[in-house]
């Protein structure tokens, strides 16, 4: 996580929007008390996007 005060995010937001695209969480500051805070959008996974890493064993649902 990041942390940095108002003016400096005012003068590096396009590097802070890069960071976030990236994953990282970034806290903005006003005398040194968080008040905004800047994070990834999270995507929603595209259909079949797990092909071929999931195995389920044949008897998963099977009852004792």
């Amino acid at each position: 996580m990041v942390k940095l005060d108002i003016a400096q995010a005012k003068s590096n937001l396009s590097k802070l929007l890069d960071l976030a695209i990236q994953g990282e969480e970034i806290v903005i500051t006003q005398d040194d008390q968080p008040v905004a805070k800047i994070s990834p959008v999270k995507r929603p996974l595209k259909r079949g996007s797990a092909k071929g890493k999931v195995w389920m064993s044949e008897d998963f649902d099977e009852q004792e």
